[in-house]
């Protein structure tokens, strides 16, 4: 047994590490759904410029990463984003999404699409905040 620190991991070992999780986390919890997700923004050409990838597992989206070029913002082009995003975990019949962000990025963002903060990593990075947001779908959000 070898132990090995990879700073650019290979698609291959990413997906190892995943799939031994997975038959894990299925294994205890049951079936968990498994589906990377992506809302790509292409341009004219055809090539991705932006958009959100995440995963929904279980009963939750979780969004990852969400990126808009500066030239498409302020135009609507995020919250496009995010609905499409939610109409699939809706569609899914999931109980909501939740993602993090940095106060340096879009926490106002999201939670003029209903999210609400449910936890906060102070002093990440050091001077700043991370925060865990959520919207739920189910009856009793407050959402």
């Amino acid at each position: 047994m070898e132990i090995v620190l990879e700073l650019d991991p290979a698609a291959r070992d990413e997906k190892a590490v995943r799939d031994g999780l997975v038959t894990h986390n299925e294994a205890a919890g049951g079936p968990g759904g498994y589906q990377p997700v992506a809302v790509l923004l292409k341009d004219d050409a055809g090539a991705t410029v932006g958009g959100l990838t995440g995963r929904a597992i279980y009963d939750w989206l979780f969004i990852e990463l969400l990126h808009i070029p500066e030239s498409f913002r302020g135009q609507g082009v995020g919250t496009k984003l995010m609905t499409e995003a939610e109409d699939f975990a809706r569609q899914r019949g999931l109980a909501g999404i939740w993602l993090d962000t940095y106060d340096f990025q879009a926490r106002g963002f999201y939670e003029k699409l209903g999210f609400t903060v449910f936890g906060t990593l102070d002093g990440h990075p050091r001077g700043g905040a991370r925060y865990f947001l959520q919207k739920r779908f189910d009856a009793s959000s407050p959402n």
